[in-house]
Formats: C-alpha cells, structure tokens, sequence
C-alpha cells in the first residue's frame, strides 16, 4: 500500500489551505469554492476526465459534448440524497459506443471511493515545537 500526503494550513482569517500533489489549493474565503463544493467538483470532473480520455482513445471528437451533474439535497438530512450525471451526446456519436462511455464515466476514482468507502479516522499527534 501506498502512502500519500496532503498538508493543511490554517493561513489566517477562514482561509484553509491544502497542499498535494504540488498543487495549492485555498477554501474558506466567501469568494472561493467551499470544502464541500470542492468535494461536488472533483466528482463532477473526475467523470469527465473519464469520458474524454475515452472518446480521445478511439478518435471521437469531444467538443460538442457536454456534461451536467445534478444533485438533490434533502434540508431536513442535510445531506444529498441522490446525484445523477448526464452525458449529452450529439447525434453523430457513434451509437455503439453509448453504454461504454456512461461505464467510462462511471469508472471514476470519485465516485469508486464513494461506493466503497476507504476506513477513515482522525487521531491527534504530538505538534513540532516553534522556533
């Protein structure tokens, strides 16, 4: 099993910053994206870097489809109930590649995650003294 890292700061105000992968990633501020849209986002995204990656493997122009998530929340759970992804496809998409790109797009890491969810804990550790 392999082990990755992802460092959480706190640089002041509601800010919260993540590094992974060499990339920095800022939430907390009212005009940033919230930790949980993030979430929303990377399902959305990871679906459909799974779609492009299929059509470009076999040749299929990609620019006149379009994706859209939708997701229905339930205020009294506080917690989304159900999300559906639609693939649009143009009328020239070959048709039988209709039920392979919905598999491609159902194929996503985000979503596998979900379905199957990784054990998770939280536990505290000694912080390392200032200098």
């Amino acid at each position: 099993m392999q082990e990755h890292q992802m460092q959480i700061a706190f640089p002041g105000g509601d800010r919260i910053t993540a590094d992974f992968h060499g990339n920095q990633i800022e939430t907390g501020d009212e005009n940033q994206p919230s930790a949980f849209d993030f979430f929303l986002i990377g399902l959305a995204t990871c679906s459909a870097s799974k779609v492009l990656h299929f059509c470009r493997e076999r040749d299929i122009p990609t620019d006149a489809i379009r994706m859209r998530q939708r997701m229905y929340y339930n205020p009294d759970t506080r917690m989304f109930e159900s999300i559906v992804t639609e693939i649009q496809l143009p009328p020239d998409f070959p048709a039988k590649y209709r039920d392979a790109v919905v598999r491609a797009a159902e194929s996503c890491g985000v979503r596998r995650h979900l379905l199957n969810p990784p054990a998770m804990e939280t536990i505290i550790v000694p912080g390392e003294p200032e200098a």
